[in-house]
């Protein structure tokens, strides 16, 4: 497939890194399309990298990840909105406000969420919530924790876009177990767990773990 990540950080390079190496062309984004960060990416990724604009990745993709920070997610898909139209839009990001220090804040809760904003900005893209409650080695592999038994959270308004994602998900990167919580309102619960994986994070000493679902 042709893939664009929208985001040049730890997310973005993890995914990109691993689409690459499994055969998928990928062309990262960001706000220049001579990014320092997407350049260093594509240096090392090899020859099915590319970089360029957000709007330039958005274009791109067949489907298209967005992977950029929480502050800054709104203002990029403004920027790809016209080249994302159709399209079903990953969406990783959390709306994590670091702006005092740690731990961070969140900038939308409660009553909204970043993906119900997301979508909201853009109607006519299939915006698919995941991936967000894990950090980026167990998004691309998590068998590395307890062997994958353990689960991804999904949401969307658009089932046939959600069975998509997850199906992608399961076969590229070997998800066993996506939960499916409904609409993207259900973005308000997985992005508010965020402060709860901010201090397993501090008391584990590691990002490399996820929760398991028991009934």
């Amino acid at each position: 497939m042709k893939i664009g990540i929208l985001g040049t950080g730890m997310v973005g390079v993890a995914l990109g890194n691993k689409l690459v190496a499994l055969g998928h062309e990928v062309k990262m984004g960001s706000r220049t399309a001579t990014n320092e960060k997407a350049s260093a990416w594509v240096k090392g990724a090899g020859a099915k990298a590319s970089q360029g604009t957000f709007a330039d990745a958005a274009g791109f993709g067949e489907l298209v990840f967005n992977c950029t920070s929480g502050t800054g997610s709104l203002e990029a898909l403004k920027a790809a909105s016209a080249s994302l139209k159709g399209k079903t839009l990953i969406d990783i990001s959390n709306p994590l406000d670091f702006s005092k220090g740690m731990p961070p804040t969140l900038f939308a809760g409660n009553t909204d969420s970043l993906g119900e904003l997301a979508q909201a900005a853009l109607p006519e893209t299939k915006v698919v919530k995941t991936l967000n409650t894990v950090t980026a080695s167990i998004m691309v592999d998590p068998g590395k924790v307890g062997g994958g038994d353990h689960q991804l959270f999904i949401c969307g308004n658009d089932a046939a876009a959600k069975a998509t994602v997850g199906e992608f998900l399961k076969t590229q990167f070997g998800w066993k177990h996506i939960l499916d919580l409904g609409d993207i309102t259900q973005s308000r619960g997985t992005e508010s767990y965020l402060p709860l994986w901010i201090r397993l994070f501090g008391t584990l000493k590691t990002a490399e773990f996820n929760i398991k679902i028991v009934r």
